[in-house]
């Protein structure tokens, strides 16, 4: 459990993560390399008073993860040039006065296909799904179950190796959140509850691998994924998104904005 002056703290590191997310996804286009992307957005987290919480986490060379189309999560930035009709996996970490804020989003590079289209949508509205569920007297498998029931009603497949998770003054802390699982079932959500919730939602079947790199995961049959995911705080009047972008968003989204949020919106200004 998060205190509320815990929750502020990462309410601010979260508005480094949405800021830099917002302008990696605007940096991304046909020509452009993954570690380009991954040199910005290390210069934008630190001139925020920042730090990267991705580079050196057990290893992982770089400060954010760039996964392209079949690729899920954890992908390593570097050389490899975007393409027109790719699907690109933006995966951001920030710490600021040590407590953490984690946020993925999966974007079209270019013109996409009504496929690829479709299932960033549909995953994206998987994480808004997730969202709905965490009010406080709900329970953790209420989330994973939204997620797997859309999901899959729309023909997908849902990853089960890899989870979101508690979040706070280290990346991952417990509970591990799945994105499947039983309504009713799993510890009682309560307030200040922080969670990363994160789908990662593949064209077809869920297996997936890891490549030669002991990083980058993607799908076993070689088919497109992507990849949603918001940091997000349960509170007593609902759950709070903590790295909500000013835009790309869902339209639900503004729904669990933070106060700070919506002053910020009104003003047309950047949440401080």
């Amino acid at each position: 459990m998060k205190s509320p002056r815990e929750i502020d703290t990462m309410r601010r590191s979260g508005t480094i993560t949405a800021r830099v997310l917002e302008n990696l996804i605007l940096a991304a286009r046909p020509g452009v390399s993954t570690g380009d992307l991954d040199a910005l957005a290390e210069h934008q987290i630190r001139a925020a008073s920042g730090v990267p919480t991705f580079k050196g986490y057990n290893g992982f060379p770089c400060s954010i993860c760039t996964s392209v189309n079949e690729e899920v999560v954890h992908g390593i930035p570097g050389d490899r040039l975007l393409r027109d009709g790719d699907l690109l996996s933006i995966d951001i970490g920030t710490t600021f006065e040590r407590y953490v804020s984690d946020s993925a989003v999966t974007i079209a590079i270019g013109n996409v296909s009504q496929t690829a289209q479709r299932l960033m949508r549909v995953t994206q509205e998987c994480l808004m799904r997730g969202v709905a569920q965490m009010w406080v007297g709900k329970r953790l498998g209420d989330i994973g179950a939204a997620v797997q029931e859309h999901a899959e009603a729309n023909g997908y497949g849902v990853v089960r190796e890899l989870v979101g998770h508690g979040i706070g003054t280290k990346m991952h802390e417990e509970p591990h959140v799945p994105n499947y699982g039983t309504a009713g079932a799993g510890m009682e959500l309560r307030s200040g509850l922080v969670l990363a919730v994160e789908p990662m939602i593949t064209q077809s079947g869920h297996e997936v691998e890891t490549l030669k790199d002991g990083w980058t995961v993607v799908t076993a049959d070689g088919k497109l994924a992507a990849h949603f995911e918001h940091t997000i705080a349960i509170m007593e009047d609902g759950p709070r998104i903590l790295t909500l972008r000013q835009s790309g968003e869902h339209p639900d989204a503004s729904a669990y904005a933070t106060q700070e949020w919506r002053a910020a919106s009104l003003s047309g200004k950047g949440a401080a």
